[in-house]
């Protein structure tokens, strides 16, 4: 018999465990009193075994979510969190040579506020690769060529018939200045169908002197241009900016719109001295 101060046994509701589950092995028990004679008396406990099925769930649960106000993805994260690294690029593969481009994230600074600035741009990296054999390359020899964002716009800018071209010096301002050249060149295509991306690098310091170029077709430059378009405010870390705006800081930043640095003017209060 069970004592109106002690429960019985609660058992889950079956139809709650999947069919393929082990049975629910569990027990519960208040302590009772066994008495020795007149003289001890000693108290038993039943411990609980709860079934392995309660172990995998809560093994294999999934985590909490975070809270609303907190970031759940790398673009809203802000600048001095350590996100999990993301790699992605684009790659096209013609007979002669390959070439990947994959964008970098722009550096941060914290400020004595608290608050961060951008310390560097990001850039899009351009890898050239040459061709091995028929669809091998020889990525040992790769040339790089770093885009600023400004030389993304220019390549954007480029109509059917027209060229560029960019001209980096790896070691400008300092003791190997000259030793390092190297020079991009996007020019049309003969038939109007895309642009040859032509890639000169001349290293002293390694007695390199190489030429790799690669045909890039109009359909794989419009790719190139898509993905410019939406990565460059990534670049110039204008995102985080974005990602920080609160409703509760307009109210304040509203009021700090008006001054000589702003040159906003409070229309309302203009109209009232009127």
């Amino acid at each position: 018999m069970y004592s109106p101060s002690c429960p019985r046994p609660v058992r889950p509701y079956p139809h709650l465990l999947p069919a393929s589950s082990a049975p629910l092995n569990s027990s519960f028990s208040c302590p009772r009193t066994l008495t020795l004679g007149r003289k001890k008396k000693a108290q038993l406990f039943v411990r609980c075994r709860r079934s392995d099925y309660f172990d995998q769930q809560r093994l294999f649960a999934r985590p909490p979510s975070p809270p609303q106000d907190e970031p759940s993805s790398l673009a809203s994260q802000p600048p001095g969190a350590q996100p999990s690294r993301v790699f992605v690029g684009y790659s096209i593969y013609k007979g002669k040579a390959a070439l990947t481009v994959e964008p970098r994230a722009p550096e941060f600074a914290p400020l004595d506020s608290g608050a961060y600035k951008v310390s560097k741009e990001g850039f899009i990296l351009l890898q050239f690769a040459p061709a091995a054999a028929t669809r091998q390359y020889d990525w040992s020899r790769k040339q790089v060529f770093s885009l600023s964002v400004v030389e993304v716009g220019h390549l954007m800018s480029l109509g059917a018939k027209d060229s560029c071209e960019f001209f980096h010096d790896p070691f400008k301002g300092r003791s190997d200045e000259g030793k390092v050249r190297k020079v991009l060149k996007a020019e049309p295509l003969p038939d109007g169908t895309g642009h040859f991306f032509n890639l000169s690098v001349q290293n002293r310091l390694l007695n390199v002197d190489e030429s790799i170029y690669i045909p890039i077709a109009k359909a794989e430059f419009s790719i190139l241009n898509s993905a410019f378009n939406f990565v460059i405010p990534y670049l110039l870390g204008w995102h985080t900016f974005a990602n920080a705006i609160k409703p509760e800081d307009s109210f304040r930043s509203n009021n700090a719109r008006s001054g000589p640095d702003t040159e906003w003017v409070d229309l309302a209060s203009l109209l009232k001295r009127g």
